[in-house]
This record gives C-alpha cells, sequence and structure tokens, in this order.
C-alpha cells in the first residue's frame, strides 16, 4: 500500500488533547469500515503536498502550535514516518498519531525512540466482529499494538466509533470487557457516529445507541458526540 501526505490542517484544538496543534494527514488504508468519512483520502494514490512544505510550514509556528497529529488513512504505513517524525519533532513539538493498530513495528520503534507523545488508537470493534467492520483479517495485529501500549508508559486513548446499525451496545460492552482484562488504565472513548459521505453509501442510523447499556463500572469511559451525555 503506498502512502503520502495527502494535505495539512494548520491548526485545530479538537484533535490533541490540550494541545494547539497542526494535522498532517496521510493516504492510503488497509482497512475499509463502510462509516469511513475520508474516501478521498483513503484511496488517494498521490500526495498533495511534500515533507519539506510541511517542515517549511512548522518552522514558521514553533512557539504557535504545541502538537502536530498524524493522521489519515493510516499514518503507520508512510515508509519515511520515523524520519519524518524525528524532523517534526527536532523542532520542537509533541507528536500524536492516530492509528487503527495493524502495524505494530513502526509503533514499537517510535516508542522505544521516544519520537511520539500520544497515541489515539482505534478499537474497530470485538475480534468477532473485526473483519465484518474493517473488511481485513488483522486484529491479532490490533491487539499487539494494544498491548504495546498498554504496557508502555506513553499517553494514549482507546476509542470506538458507533454506527448503532453496525455496532451494538453488546459489543462495545465486549470491547470494555477485553480491555478490562488487559489491565487497561487509560481512558476509553466512545465516540457517535455523524453522518457525512462515507466509503460505504451508509445513510443515518436506523436505531439509536442506548448510552444506559453500557458497563460503565470497570474501566474509565467517556462518550464524544451523544447529545445526552
Amino acid at each position: 500500500m503506498s502512502c503520502f501526505i495527502y494535505d495539512l490542517t494548520p491548526f485545530t484544538l479538537l484533535d490533541y488533547p490540550d494541545n494547539v496543534s497542526a494535522i498532517v494527514w496521510f493516504t492510503g488504508c488497509n482497512f475499509r469500515c463502510d462509516y469511513c468519512y475520508n474516501p478521498d483520502i483513503v484511496f488517494s494514490k498521490e500526495g498533495r503536498i511534500t515533507e519539506d512544505e510541511v517542515l517549511d510550514f512548522l518552522k514558521k509556528r514553533v512557539g504557535l502550535l504545541d502538537g502536530v497529529v498524524f493522521c489519515g488513512g493510516e499514518p503507520t504505513f508512510y515508509k519515511n514516518l520515523e524520519n519524518f517524525a524525528k524532523k517534526v519533532k527536532i523542532l520542537g513539538f509533541k507528536i500524536k498519531i492516530d492509528t487503527n493498530g495493524t502495524n505494530p513495528n513502526i509503533v514499537q520503534t517510535l516508542l522505544e525512540e521516544k519520537i511520539i507523545d500520544y497515541v489515539a488508537l482505534d478499537y474497530k470493534a470485538p475480534k468477532y466482529k473485526f473483519k465484518e467492520i474493517t473488511k481485513t483479517n488483522t486484529f491479532d495485529r490490533f491487539e499487539k499494538t494494544l498491548e504495546i501500549l498498554i504496557n508502555s508508559n506513553i499517553d494514549f486513548e482507546v476509542r470506538t466509533t458507533i454506527h448503532p446499525d453496525l455496532i451494538s451496545e453488546d459489543d462495545v460492552n465486549e470491547i470494555i470487557l477485553d480491555l478490562y482484562n488487559r489491565r487497561f488504565h487509560k481512558v476509553y472513548y466512545i465516540q457517535n457516529y455523524i453522518h457525512a459521505p462515507n466509503i460505504g453509501n451508509l445513510g443515518k442510523p436506523s436505531k439509536n445507541f442506548d448510552i444506559t447499556k453500557i458497563k460503565k463500572d470497570l474501566i474509565n469511559i467517556k462518550f464524544r458526540n451523544f447529545d445526552t451525555v
């Protein structure tokens, strides 16, 4: 899978907790989640911006931005990610990476080199539904990344996007139980699907997700984009 830099968002207050940041978007993804709202990025075969252009922008934002978010697509499949991240780090920025967790070796390397500061790991679905949601047989690689993060000292979160027609309350409770059994002690974010053009051409959900059915007493859970929370 080829991976390039697709675009740069110069400013965000939402994507890196407590940090004013820019976002670097990487093309390509090995998943084909129906609800994914970034089809242009996922299917793009070329980059729109170079590393040097990103770095030139960031040099002008030293002291103005706190961090840089690597997002996609799936940034861990970018071949020069380690070296590029080092250059960003040298400028003094914190780095957050958003990942589906299916490239555990690069995550391990970035941790060992102390290049990244925060990870958002997408837990797409419980093991029994993982292939249905992602269209891949990669749960073993995902859980390796999860274990690497749990056994590290890095600050990270785990999150699941909820399209109620695809992921049920029972599915989420299965994820919660798995995280509990793995002695996960960070925050698990359950984030509501916000309708937008998507890979699977899904419409708005036909059912609601009932957060009162979620087991909230096992791990630290927070909800995103739910009107009732």
